[in-house]
């Protein structure tokens, strides 16, 4: 690819550290006095055109992010061989943006990637960044707040803010100071600010301080005054340590009360918060849960709540826009709402590209119409952050078409993710056949995540055997294989990404069916096959989940910091050593020297209680085995 030569004389100065840091990732060059003349109007108006003539190109843009958006609009217009072009977008959102948890499956990106992100979403016109951080910030006053976990330096956040705001992008703080606690709240350390093991006690002067010192340090390393200050699902408000000293209070006067105290050393610090609205809602409902709220008390509870905080309405259970245009107008009783869709690779190592699209379309759809002017996608790392975070850059730009477009267009949506991103739509989009296997429901609308328990279960004992029956899925895991492994050389920067999951694909070709092979031929008394499974399936398996095991690590410590490994270091080393188990019962049986293999006996139930694919089995402790795997597991 020959560099296209810009020439940046008549430029603002203020656009140059952002378009230099591009000019590598995207093959162009900066010039003063030489090559294409580029040229940037900044104006009022929220309209980005951008012209190309022969005289040169002219970007007319709003914001400084805005900039960004038009000139890989430009770019792209130059690498298809055009001369002229007038493209126009109205932009549909003033914030729009991207949540990345870094705590919860403890996987903090490098800022080496954190830059790369930043880059992607500028070429985007995506201008918000969050990093959520349970415990994944220094505190210089609390040494056990994120100990041992891995965490960023201010200096790196500062690092990160610097290189955001050359493109225009905000980063904001979002942290936590009710619940989602549990990692800080089991050291000794913090036993005074317990209410229960993942949840702050409201009321404590400690605990007010210790909010306080949290606040300062994440808010510290960035130009924004905002700040995300979490408060969702604190499930046991007022059910721990309160209800001893207190006694029965209603959650939503609990709430109020901590929010007013949390709300003062907000203002103190001269912040602008927002925050997860559902603890509000769930006082609504009678159910305790968040999207079936009791609209005649909505105004006496909002009535009570701060004005000066913004509530973040997050959703990604929906399918049609009118339950989104219901509840955006709800949550407009507290005020002009924010909207957090989700972009679904937090199940497992697979993205659900079908309960993305199918929930971010009508959600995005509902807030243009609306006028809500704030949204982002949230990225959690639950339970392991497995899923590789650059599979993300597709959801992204499904946000990000969205909010540069009245209309949503779907051919321009795969032109721009692989003009922006150097990689092929469709094999990003072929990632969601990792959980979608045969017998999963059209769009995996039910979110099978068959990948992460196929791949984790014991191969002895199976848990979720029963719903492999029948199933072709070595065959299924065959292809997928065959097009991860071709899709591995044509991806550019995301080559990496595609022998990991090829790998993958490798193991789970033998893997997924592996519990039902062993079980047939010990139940049917073939010692032929069974000699085979312990001679050489499960050796031949041992050797793709070790070369499996090796790319992850791999992928991992070229993204990510290194504490966190040693999850996936443990979930590999059991899986490898129960393989080896498998191998030795079996082989000992054969020989006589044990006389039966008692896990194979046992009947293979269904894991939920329903037939097919299983749904949503995310968490790994159930996964592997049906005893508990640590005392607290």
């Amino acid at each position: 690819m020959n560099p296209i030569l810009f020439d940046i004389s008549a430029l603002d100065p203020a656009l140059l550290p952002g378009l230099s840091a591009l000019s590598e990732d995207y093959g162009f060059a900066l010039s003063e006095g030489e090559g294409l003349p580029l040229r940037a109007r900044l104006w009022e108006e929220g309209r980005l055109t951008v012209t190309l003539e022969k005289a040169g190109a002219v970007i007319c843009h709003h914001t400084k992010n805005a900039f960004f958006r038009g000139f890989s609009l430009l770019l792209e217009e130059l690498r298809a061989g055009k001369g002229e072009a007038f493209l126009e977008e109205i932009p549909q959102f003033d914030e729009n943006g991207a949540m990345f948890d870094v705590s919860q499956g403890n996987a903090l990106l490098k800022v080496s990637a954190v830059k790369e992100l930043l880059r992607r979403m500028a070429m985007m016109g995506l201008n918000l960044l969050m990093l959520y951080c349970e415990d994944s910030y220094t505190v210089e006053e609390e040494p056990y707040f994120g100990y041992m976990r891995g965490r960023y330096t201010e200096e790196e956040l500062r690092e990160c803010d610097d290189y955001a705001d050359q493109f225009g992008i905000e980063m904001v703080p979002c942290i936590q100071t009710l619940g989602h606690l549990t990692d800080v709240l089991k050291w000794p350390a913090f036993s005074e600010l317990r209410e229960d093991h993942e949840t702050l006690f409201v009321g404590g002067e400690k605990t007010y301080v210790f909010i306080e010192h949290l606040i300062r340090a994440a808010s510290r390393p960035f130009r924004s005054k905002r700040i995300h200050i979490g408060m969702d699902e604190a499930w046991h408000l007022g059910r721990g340590r309160y209800l001893d000293e207190h006694g029965v209070v209603p959650v939503e006067d609990i709430m109020q009360r901590h929010l007013e105290r949390v709300m003062e050393i907000v203002r103190g610090l001269g912040l602008e918060p927002m925050m997860w609205s559902d603890m509000f809602f769930r006082a609504l409902c009678s159910d305790g849960g968040y999207y079936s709220a009791d609209e005649s008390r909505l105004r006496q509870v909002a009535a009570r709540a701060p004005k000066d905080v913004s509530m973040v309405y997050w959703d990604y259970y929906h399918f049609d826009e009118a339950f989104y245009s219901r509840y955006i107008n709800l949550h407009r009783a507290f005020g002009e709402p924010v909207f957090a869709g989700g972009i679904w690779t937090w199940t497992g190592f697979g993205p659900n590209w079908g309960m993305t699209f199918a929930t971010t379309h009508p959600a995005l759809e509902s807030c243009k119409k609306l006028g809500v002017r704030r949204v982002f996608a949230t990225i959690w790392g639950d339970h392991g952050t497995e899923c590789n975070v650059w599979a993300n850059l597709l959801g992204l730009s499904l946000f990000a078409e969205h909010g540069w477009a009245r209309a949503f267009d779907e051919d321009k949506f795969r032109r721009r993710f692989e003009f922006c991103c150097g990689a092929r739509y469709e094999d990003f989009y072929a990632l969601r056949l990792l959980d979608e296997i045969p017998g999963c429901s059209e769009g995996n609308l039910k979110q099978c995540n068959a990948s992460k328990y196929l791949l984790w279960q014991d191969p002895l004992m199976g848990l979720f055997d029963y719903h492999c029956k029948g199933l072709p899925l070595g065959e299924h895991y065959d292809k997928l294989a065959a097009l991860f492994r071709e899709a591995s050389e044509r991806n550019g920067r995301y080559n990496s990404l595609f022998r990991f999951y090829a790998c993958l694909a490798d193991a789970l070709a033998i893997k997924a069916e592996l519990g039902l092979r062993l079980t047939d031929a010990y139940r049917s008394g073939d010692r032929e096959a069974l000699r085979g499974l312990a001679g050489e399936e499960l050796p031949r398996l041992l050797e793709r989940v070790e070369a499996l095991r090796r790319c992850h690590r791999q992928n991992w410590f070229r993204i990510h910091k290194a504490m966190g490994w040693d999850v996936m270091d443990m979930r590999y080393g059991s899986l490898l050593i129960r393989l080896r188990s498998a191998m030795e019962q079996t082989e000992e049986y054969l020989e006589g020297r044990l006389e039966r293999l008692e896990e194979l006996e046992e009947e293979r139930r269904s894991f939920n209680g329903s037939e097919g694919p299983v749904s949503y089995a995310n968490w790994y402790g159930r996964i592997v085995s049906a005893s508990r795997i640590a005392p607290e597991a």
